[in-house]
């Protein structure tokens, strides 16, 4: 599923695309001629810039304009909040499609007994890309019903603590909360900098929030409101050493940056694909260490015999096959273009608007300029401002899409391009930003 070098993708050619079809990759979609051809122009597209570095690529505008084609979406709204969830390149949108309309001959038996044993093969692309064993790898629908399999899965007792951040996603501390009122779990919360000097000072904050009671982490690779990259290894090489578990809510991570599992050290992992994988809406993944998955209850029951199979987290009832399968594009698309390149783009057009706006008056971020600390998202306070107002006024005035941030410590709008961005697009942002940032915005 993935090529010998994920970092280049040069064994994206038509014969090894067609050899996949005896490996079981994709079936239906490798028999379409447009997803064939599709693949063909982005190995195209990335044999031209193989001599160049990930850093020397980001900056290669012939390069990013084939990929941005690859995209087949509106250039009316300008989307600037891919971190919600993004859209998918037509090569994943075609494979879907097809696998649906597949997916609708004969359910019971094609849904069942043809589409639904290929997803083995998604699952071994996706432990590739976060670099674990195949089985320690469920495919859900999202980020939330991942993280949830594991916050309700424990089995905790009343007075036992969770730490986590007041920054973490508002669902998983609702998660928490539910645990807390109805068996007396306690829910801690710490305040982590803001955009802070060094990641060791968000380490320190959870080294001092622990106590004897503390029996698990739960922490965002990516903070979601400011794009801030935790340390992760080195919160987890801490719990470790007390005999805490860490869950990492990676939503905003994975396939955002390069990294894999031996980065982390954690003991579980949950994300979205349709968000910087670009795979089918309503897809996830979930990674429990192997030897804990026989301790985590699933969200609905599965047959004691599946206590040690990672699959028991997937017992859902019926659900489709298509945006499963279609998630095997969505990693040759990834492993296409290379993560490292991808990665490098992503905080070159970050880096791009806000290196624009950084002189003006009243322009406030709240997101670190260090590489180890951002990529691809960043928040931005327009000082006296209203994020919503503004929010408002960039999309009715001038169909720029962000996110409103207002959190209890901070406030802006949050910026997300995705590969598929003009640098035309961040201009005509950053114009408009300026415009506020100087004179406020308009009166209506």
């Amino acid at each position: 599923m993935t090529s010998p070098d994920p970092q280049i993708g040069n064994d994206f050619n038509r014969r090894h695309f067609l050899s996949m079809v005896g490996k079981g990759v994709g079936l239906a979609a490798l028999s379409s001629t447009a997803v064939a051809s599709l693949l063909e122009d982005l190995h195209a597209a990335t044999k031209r810039v193989e001599h160049l570095s990930p850093t020397e690529a980001a900056m290669n505008e012939d390069f990013w304009f084939e990929i941005q084609r690859s995209f087949s979406i509106t250039r009316g709204i300008t989307n600037l909040n891919n971190g919600g969830v993004s859209p998918s390149p037509r090569i994943v949108t075609e494979a879907l499609c097809r696998y649906i309309w597949q997916q609708e001959d004969v359910t019971a038996y094609t849904m069942w007994s043809i589409l639904e044993p290929q997803s083995e093969t998604v699952r071994t692309g996706l432990a590739e890309i976060y670099g674990c064993d195949r089985e320690e790898i469920a495919i859900t629908r999202n980020a939330s019903e991942s993280l949830e399999i594991i916050l309700m899965g424990m089995d905790l007792k009343s007075g036992d603590e969770i730490l986590t951040t007041t920054q973490d996603y508002p669902r998983m501390l609702t998660t928490l909360r539910q645990r807390e009122q109805r068996e007396g779990l306690i829910l801690r919360m710490i305040k982590v900098p803001i955009a802070p000097d060094h990641l060791d000072d968000i380490t320190a904050e959870f080294e001092k929030a622990i106590s004897p009671k503390t029996r698990v982490i739960l922490i965002s690779h990516v903070i979601n409101l400011t794009g801030q990259v935790m340390p992760v290894k080195s919160i987890c090489a801490l719990a470790k050493s007390k005999g805490i578990e860490v869950i990492v809510d990676g939503a905003h991570a994975f396939a955002h940056f390069d990294f894999k599992q031996s980065d982390l050290g954690c003991d579980y992992y949950g994300t979205s694909l349709h968000k910087w994988l670009f795979a089918p809406k309503g897809t996830g993944l979930l990674f429990v260490k192997r030897d804990k998955i026989e301790k985590i209850w699933p969200l609905m029951a599965a047959d004691k015999s599946q206590k040690n199979d990672i699959r028991k987290f997937e017992e859902i009832g019926t659900h489709p096959a298509a945006p499963r399968l279609a998630i095997g594009e969505a990693i040759l698309y990834h492993n296409g273009i290379g993560a490292k390149r991808k990665e490098e783009r992503l905080r070159y057009l970050s880096r791009y608007w806000m290196t624009k706006l950084k002189d003006l008056p009243n322009i406030r971020f709240h997101t670190s300029w260090e590489p180890n600390q951002s990529c691809g998202i960043a928040n931005v306070e327009i000082v006296g401002v209203d994020p919503g107002a503004l929010g408002t006024y960039l999309m009715d005035k001038h169909k720029i899409l962000t996110t409103a941030i207002i959190h209890d410590e901070f406030k802006g709008i949050r910026i997300t391009p995705s590969v598929y961005t003009t640098l035309k697009e961040l201009d005509r942002f950053s114009d408009v930003m300026e415009s506020v940032a100087k004179k406020g915005l308009p009166k209506s």
